[in-house]
């Protein structure tokens, strides 16, 4: 049995008995009936992921995953393939936007290596990059696959291995860097969800019109040649995908399977979430949404994950995992009000009339 396989039946749905013992003691509170709105309902989702009506988290981690793409060389960015491993040392370095974030949410940051295009070996020695590489990138996805089937799982089963190289946090969130990464997610989310692909591909880092529909084309392209299987969701992070996006499809796995929540960034990561829920749809259970992304296409491919309405709509786009450190700030909230709000009882106030 493989590491994808035997982690796959570690998962489970939400406790519905921790739901309804969470709803019990919030209806308690003193407060308005659901006066806190959408805040209550992510401490009760929550409660549920975790199986404790009075769920806490105290240790939160950012895994962000680099790798670069083939595709790149199509010109479907504004930025050249090397600003990938630029991005990296910012992030390990504590310079990037995910730093800022994720230092005001108490929020870990570690820098995962999935497949960045190069040799990586003395940054890795400084303990500040772990390596999970499956390649040195992917290849071009116009002229076939972009990676084998076995790199493919293999990409899966690293951020797997994440999850469990950090069991000792209580949430996780996602992040990605990759030059051309967009590309790889709308065609992914082209795929599954078998809306044109103009519908998901965006400017990404900033593409002028001609770009952009020459973005469209490659994806298109890209799609028509490698003929992805929708309902092989290994099938189509081989054909059209990318590392790091596979590797975050593993971390909400791993996460499910620990029964612990999992904070999806933006567009990249909500691609790697629709890999996760194709291949098992209980991982649907233990994400959290933490925006919605400018990428056009976002709210389509959060409706297919079951999610109307992300936690924050700020215009994000940055990626990195910045939407997955801002939303750990409402995360903890949500469990501050579950477990620190007192009761009408404990209070000595009146409830509302019958």
């Amino acid at each position: 049995m493989s590491v994808l396989e035997k982690t796959l039946i570690k998962i489970y749905p939400q406790s519905n008995a921790a739901r309804k013992a969470a709803i019990a003691h919030i209806e308690q509170l003193t407060m308005p009936h659901w006066a806190l709105g959408d805040l209550l309902d992510l401490a009760v989702d929550i409660a549920g992921m975790m199986d404790n009506p009075r769920a806490q988290i105290n240790k939160k981690l950012i895994a962000c995953m680099a790798a670069d793409h083939g595709v790149a060389a199509e010109g479907v960015s504004k930025y050249p393939a090397e600003v990938t491993v630029q991005m990296a040392l910012n992030v390990i370095n504590g310079g990037a936007g995910v730093n800022a974030l994720a230092s005001q949410s108490r929020t870990d940051v570690k820098v995962y290596d999935f497949g960045i295009a190069g040799d990586m070996t003395e940054v890795e020695k400084s303990g500040k990059l772990i390596n999970k590489k499956v390649g040195n990138g992917t290849d071009n996805m116009v002229a076939g696959p972009a990676m084998s089937r076995t790199m493919a799982q293999k990409s899966v089963e690293n951020g797997i291995a994440v999850a469990e190289e950090n069991s000792d946090y209580d949430i996780f969130g996602t992040g990605e860097l990759g030059i051309g990464n967009t590309t790889a997610s709308s065609a992914i989310a082209t795929v599954l969800t078998g809306r044109p692909a103009a519908k998901f591909c965006g400017r990404g880092s900033g593409l002028d019109d001609e770009q952009l529909a020459h973005k469209i084309r490659i994806v298109e392209r890209a799609i028509a040649i490698n003929s992805p299987r929708k309902k092989d969701a290994l099938d189509v992070l081989s054909k059209v995908g990318g590392f790091e996006i596979g590797g975050i499809a593993g971390l909400i796995i791993g996460a499910a399977s620990q029964h612990k929540p999992v904070v999806v960034d933006g567009f990249i990561s909500t691609a790697g979430a629709m890999i996760a829920a194709v291949i098992e749809p209980f991982t649907k259970d233990y994400m959290i949404f933490s925006h919605g992304s400018v990428e056009p296409g976002h709210a389509e491919m959060l409706k297919f994950l079951g999610c109307n309405k992300p936690l924050l709509d700020l215009k994000l786009r940055l990626g990195e995992g910045s939407g997955a450190a801002m939303a750990m700030n409402l995360v903890e909230g949500g469990l501050a009000i579950l477990n620190q709000m007192a009761t009408f009882e404990e209070a000595a106030v009146s409830g509302a009339d019958k």
